[in-house]
């Protein structure tokens, strides 16, 4: 799963078969099937014009998408979040993060080691605290952010909710950029052993991306 991380992170487009066959070059023995079950369970999929894999939950209200067409090119016009996997021993913990689309600043993150809606709910009202309310806040059709817990603090600070159409792959790809960037410059260089280990890592490397020193 670690490898598959890797491997995905690099090549996003990549599909199960690419990546079965990337594992046996690499000397795994590793058929497909088997791929296609670690990927459902990781909950990644190749990038493309194709329906997602993150499905909402039943019952859950699903917004428009209101941001086609839209210029984005002020603070706290549209904000995005989204949720990424950290490998960490052997095993994985969850990170989310509140982004500032026109300036690409981490507002808010929190990691968890569940896939629960409240570490969303908490970077979600940290950043509100911190930086005030957007116009918009896009998320995709994930059951955390299509839940009740999470679209209803965006509504009652007066935010309008926008979810990536499915199918529409492009909607909210900018915020694969700084989980890549994060990935490659700090999480797989120092393969921290726990979380106590990544949360401060991640910190400091969260600092360095919202304000590096040389712009």
């Amino acid at each position: 799963m670690r490898r598959l991380e890797e491997l995905f992170t690099a090549w996003p487009f990549l599909g199960s078969r690419r990546m079965a066959a990337m594992l046996r070059a690499e000397g795994h023995r590793i058929n497909r099937k088997r791929v296609q079950r670690l990927m459902r369970k990781m909950g990644i999929a190749a990038l493309g014009p194709k329906p997602r894999t993150t499905k909402p939950a039943p019952g859950h209200k699903i917004f428009p998408y209101l941001l086609r067409g839209m210029p984005i090119d002020r603070p706290n016009q549209v904000w995005a979040a989204d949720i990424t996997y950290v490998p960490i021993g052997r095993g994985f913990l969850y990170l989310v993060a509140i982004m500032d689309w026109a300036s690409r600043a981490v507002l808010a993150w929190r990691l968890s080691n569940s896939m629960d809606v409240s570490f969303c709910v908490s970077a979600l009202e940290e950043a509100l605290a911190r930086f005030g309310e957007p116009d918009i806040c896009n998320t995709d059709q994930g059951s955390q952010f299509t839940s009740t817990a999470f679209t209803g603090v965006l509504l009652a600070a007066g935010v309008k909710v926008s979810m990536d159409g499915r199918g529409r792959w492009l909607d909210n790809v900018f915020i694969e950029r700084p989980w890549r960037s994060l990935k490659y410059e700090d999480i797989y260089l120092k393969g921290y052993a726990d979380g106590h280990e990544a949360k401060a890592g991640i910190a400091s490397w969260m600092a360095f991306y919202t304000n590096p020193p040389i712009r």
